[in-house]
C-alpha cells in the first residue's frame, strides 16, 4: 500500500481549505463580503478593457533636460578655463541654439586660443568647439547626442513610472511611448486617479547642490517675490520650511550629485527621534559625496527635490561611506512617501500631466461574459476528455483541476492582481495544461499494468517514474513565462504571471492532491485487482 505521512495529508487538506477561503470572496455578494475578516477581503481586480479605469497622458519635459545638460557643460567650461588660466568673458547658455558662447580676453594670443580649444574639447568629445580669430567661441552639443539623450530620458521615465505604479507586475498598467516626448498610462480598475496622479506629479528629481554663502540677504516683497543680489551661477529657490510661510535660499546651479546615483532610500528616524529619510549612494555617488563633504566641512549644502529645497544641513565631518540622512520637518507619512518615490527611482526629467480622463470598459460586460464562457467550456471539455479516457481516475483528475482554478484565483486575490483578457487566455491555457501531469502519470500506470505489475505497484511506479518528465516539461514552460515577464510589459507580464502560477499549482494538484485522492480510494477498497483507468 502506498504510504502518505499524516503531516503531509494534513498539509494538503489545509492548503485546500485555505485556497477555498481566499478564492471565495471573488464570488460572494457584497453583503456577505463585508462580513468577512479583513484578511480574506481580497479579490481579483478586472482590467481596463473589462472594468474601465483611468487614462493619463504625460509629457516629458525635454527642455529641462537640455537646459540641465547645457548648465553642467557651462560649469565645466568655466572650471576648465579658470584651471588653464585663460581669460574669458560673456560665458552664457543659448538654449534655443543648444550651445554655450563666450569670448576670450586675449584673442590675438594664438597659443592661448589653441590651448582653450584643446581643453574645452576634452569636456565632451561629442560637442563641437569653435573659436574664431576674434576670440568668439561656442560649445555646441551635437544633434545626435541630444536625440540619444532625449530617447534615453523618455525610456528611463517609462521604467520609473512603471516601477512606481506596479513593482510586482500584477496590476498590469499599460505604458507606452507616444511620439518623442509623450507617455500613455492606462490604469485598470482605478476610477479616481488622484492618488496615482499625485505620485506621478511629483517627479522626485533630487539633486545635491552647495548653498551660495556669498549671496546677499533675501528680501521678500509684498507679493511674495524674492529679491537678492544673486551671483552668476546661482539661483533663488523656495525652502520648504513649515515653520514659516515663505522662505527662500540661494544655491548654486551646478549639480554636485544627481539623483541617478541614489540606489536606496528608507524612512527612518534621526538622532532626535524625528522622522527622516536615509539615503545610500552607489560607488560613484558615494565618492562624490565623500569629496563634497570633505571639501566643505562647516558649509551648508542643499537637498533639492523638484526645484524646492527640502533640507539645507551643514557638513559636520567627512562622510566616506555614501550613506546620508535627510532630516527636517517631516511627518512619518511624508518620510514614507518620499522614500518610496526615491526608492522607485528618480525621474530624469519632470513629467507634466497634459491629459487625464476616466474611461469606461472598452469591451465591457460582453468580454466578461465571453471570458467566463470560454473558461467554463474549456473546463467542461477537458473534464469530459479525462473521464472518457481514464474513467474514475479521470474524475479524480477533474477534482484536482477544479482545485487548480480555486488555487489560481486565491493566489491572484492575495496578490491583488488585475485580470485582463490576456490573463483570461492564460487561465484557459492553464486548464488544458493542468491535466498534462495527470495524463503522463496515468499513461505510465497503464504501461506498468501491461508489463504485469499489480495495481498498487503500478500506481506507485507510475508516480515515481513520471515525475522527471513532468518537471522537465513544466520547467521549459516556466522558462518561457519568465522571459515574457522579464522583457514584456503590462498585459504581457500579467499573462506570464497567470501562466506561471497555473503551472506551479498544477504540479501540486497532480503530484499531491490527485495522489492523496487515489490513495484514499485504495484504502477504502482494500484489495484491488484492477484499476478503473
Amino acid at each position: 500500500m502506498i504510504f502518505i505521512p499524516r503531516w503531509k495529508i494534513f498539509s494538503i487538506m489545509s492548503i485546500c481549505a485555505l485556497g477555498i477561503l481566499f478564492a471565495l470572496p471573488n464570488v460572494l455578494p457584497p453583503a456577505l463580503y463585508d462580513k468577512l475578516p479583513e484578511v480574506f477581503q481580497k479579490t481579483v481586480n478586472l482590467g481596463l478593457e473589462l472594468r474601465g479605469g483611468s487614462h493619463l497622458q504625460l509629457e516629458v519635459d525635454l527642455k529641462s533636460v537640455l537646459k540641465e545638460q547645457l548648465l553642467n557643460t557651462l560649469d565645466e567650461a568655466r572650471a576648465t578655463l579658470r584651471k588653464e588660466q585663460i581669460g574669458y568673458a560673456g560665458l552664457a547658455v543659448n538654449q534655443q541654439q543648444g550651445n554655450i558662447s563666450f569670448t576670450l580676453r586675449n584673442p590675438e594670443d594664438t597659443q592661448q586660443r589653441e590651448k582653450a580649444l584643446k581643453a574645452l574639447k576634452n569636456i565632451d568629445h561629442q560637442a563641437t568647439v569653435t573659436i574664431t580669430s576674434e576670440g568668439r567661441g561656442t560649445i555646441t552639443l551635437s544633434p545626435e547626442s541630444i536625440v540619444n539623450r532625449n530617447r534615453a530620458v523618455v525610456e528611463q521615465s517609462i521604467e520609473v513610472v512603471r516601477r512606481r505604479i506596479d513593482e510586482s507586475g500584477t496590476k498590469e498598467p499599460l505604458l507606452q511611448r507616444q511620439g518623442n516626448d509623450r507617455i500613455i498610462v492606462q490604469l485598470p480598475g482605478v476610477e479616481d486617479p488622484g492618488e496615482v496622479k499625485r505620485l506621478l506629479g511629483r517627479t522626485a528629481k533630487m539633486t545635491f547642490r552647495m548653498v551660495d554663502e556669498e549671496a546677499g540677504p533675501i528680501e521678500v516683497t509684498a507679493s511674495g517675490t524674492p529679491r537678492a543680489n544673486v551671483p552668476p551661477g546661482s539661483e533663488i529657490l523656495k525652502y520648504e520650511d513649515k515653520s514659516e510661510k515663505t522662505k527662500f535660499i540661494v544655491i548654486k546651479k551646478q549639480v554636485a550629485i544627481s539623483g541617478d546615483s541614489l540606489i536606496n532610500a528608507q524612512a527612518t528616524f534621526d538622532d532626535n527621534g524625528a522622522p527622516a529619510v536615509s539615503l545610500k549612494f552607489n560607488n560613484i555617488g558615494a565618492r562624490k559625496f565623500a569629496d563634497l563633504s570633505g571639501n566643505n566641512i562647516g558649509r551648508r549644502f542643499a537637498i533639492v527635490l523638484d526645484d524646492k529645497v527640502i533640507s539645507a544641513p551643514v557638513f559636520r565631518s567627512l562622510i566616506p561611506n555614501g550613506n546620508g540622512v535627510i532630516s527636517g520637518s517631516f511627518t512619518t507619512q511624508e518620510a514614507n512617501e518620499l522614500s518610496l518615490l526615491l526608492r522607485a527611482g528618480a525621474l530624469p526629467a519632470p513629467l507634466n500631466v497634459i491629459e487625464e480622463r476616466t474611461v469606461g470598459p472598452s469591451l465591457g460586460a460582453d468580454s466578461i461574459r465571453d471570458g467566463k464562457l470560454a473558461t467554463v467550456l474549456a473546463f467542461i471539455f477537458v473534464a469530459a476528455f479525462m473521464i472518457m479516457n481514464y474513467s474514475l481516475f479521470g474524475l479524480y483528475a477533474d477534482i484536482a483541476l477544479a482545485f487548480n482554478l480555486i488555487f489560481l484565483f486565491a493566489a491572484l486575490a492575495l496578490l491583488q492582481a488585475t485580470l485582463t483578457l490576456p490573463g483570461i487566455a492564460a487561465i484557459a491555457l492553464t486548464i488544458g495544461m493542468a491535466v498534462d501531469a495527470n495524463v503522463l502519470i496515468y499513461e505510465r500506470i497503464k504501461e506498468e499494468l501491461r508489463n504485469g505489475l499489480r495495481p498498487v505497484a503500478a500506481i506507485e511506479a507510475g508516480y515515481a517514474r513520471a515525475i522527471t518528465t513532468i518537471v522537465d516539461s513544466n520547467l521549459t514552460t516556466l522558462i518561457g513565462a519568465a522571459v515574457l515577464f522579464e522583457f514584456g510589459s503590462g498585459p504581457i507580464r500579467g499573462f506570464a504571471v497567470n501562466l506561471s502560477l497555473g503551472i506551479a499549482i498544477s504540479l501540486f494538484t497532480a503530484l499531491s492532491l490527485t495522489r492523496l485522492i487515489i490513495v484514499t480510494w485504495l484504502r477504502r477498497r482494500g484489495t484491488v485487482t484492477s484499476l478503473p483507468i
